[in-house]
């Protein structure tokens, strides 16, 4: 099996540009995952968030878990778990409006660190974007564009921890799935694994690395790509050893932005070859939200089949 990519952003600067943006197209089209460094985001400021992630689940959130595994009965499971995971979660809205001040039990220091650490990531986001643009062949701008809607993004981060597992081959961390979104940025944790990625039929590690970010592309990406870049399935192994923190933020369209394939992506294809539909990003997310553990394609088919009923104008820009 290859190595996992791991991409270098400083060398975007030098003469490694065009070998290193050959590596970000194939990291796109063969993984639909890989894993930043040099991304610009200050250490301390990582280590700030992980330190501060890891009180606040100690503080917060692990006797609740504990509740939560005793009400259900789940330390001693005999067959596998299908509907639940093993996982800790609270979620933060940072655009079009942040709900970080209504989030109960967050210390203001841990506050203020998630608020600046979400303006960086934000910034990562929407470079990656422009780079996929460039590799894609699409106009400036393009992808930020159709994310955008009429409010701007959505942009949220969903805070996770996976604590010590006592029948981790019974129950995922987190089942098997697609992302729905856009670009999603994840921050996880140097020391405990977990994270998996299906490739060629096989599970392979995501690398646990300090100080990096990890990339994977959503269901949005694929739609507009027409294909050429894929969602990828991924879950999470519980370990029986060790609380993984995964800090997942994701970049997504707006709720009312029109996604479809770019025109001159399905330009370049044979005529009428157009094989993903049309649709407003929030009726995607409702039909996610009950199949998220469900293959895509019926997801895409659904949305095809809502596209005779509803007719969509044209798409809004900035």
């Amino acid at each position: 099996m290859e190595n996992f990519p791991i991409i270098d952003l400083s060398k975007l600067n030098g003469d490694e540009r065009s070998a290193t943006m050959e590596m970000i197209n194939d990291a796109c089209e063969n993984w639909g995952f890989f894993e930043l460094v040099n991304h610009g985001i200050s250490h301390e400021l990582l280590d700030t968030v992980q330190r501060l992630t890891k009180e606040h689940y100690g503080k917060c959130m692990d006797q609740r878990f504990k509740q939560m595994v005793a009400s259900k009965g789940l330390e001693a499971v005999q067959s596998e778990v299908n509907d639940l995971d093993w996982e800790s979660t609270f979620f933060l809205r940072h655009l079009p409006v942040s709900n970080m001040a209504e989030i109960p039990d967050l210390e203001d220091d841990y506050r203020k660190a998630m608020k600046e650490f979400a303006v960086e990531l934000e910034k990562v986001a929407e470079q990656l974007l422009e780079l996929l643009c460039e590799n894609l062949g699409l106009e400036e701008g393009y992808l930020k564009k159709v994310f955008y809607g009429s409010k701007g993004p959505t942009f949220g981060t969903k805070v996770s921890n996976y604590p010590p597992c006592p029948k981790p081959d019974l129950i995922k961390g987190l089942r098997a799935h697609t992302d729905a979104g856009g670009i999603i940025l994840l921050f996880q944790d140097d020391e405990v694994s977990g994270l998996q990625l299906l490739k060629d039929d096989q599970w392979v590690d995501v690398p646990p690395m300090k100080h990096s970010i990890v990339i994977n592309l959503g269901d949005q990406l694929e739609v507009i790509t027409n294909g050429k870049y894929k969602s990828v399935l991924h879950r999470v192994i519980a370990q029986t050893e060790g609380n993984r923190m995964s800090i997942a933020s994701f970049y997504n369209p707006g709720s009312d932005a029109v996604i479809y394939p770019a025109p001159a992506l399905v330009e370049k294809e044979a005529v009428n070859s157009q094989v993903y539909p049309k649709f407003v990003f929030e009726d995607y997310m409702k039909l996610y939200a009950g199949l998220k553990f469900q293959a895509k394609e019926p997801r895409f088919e659904a949305m095809k089949n809502m596209e005779t009923i509803v007719n969509l104008g044209p798409i809004a820009t900035v």
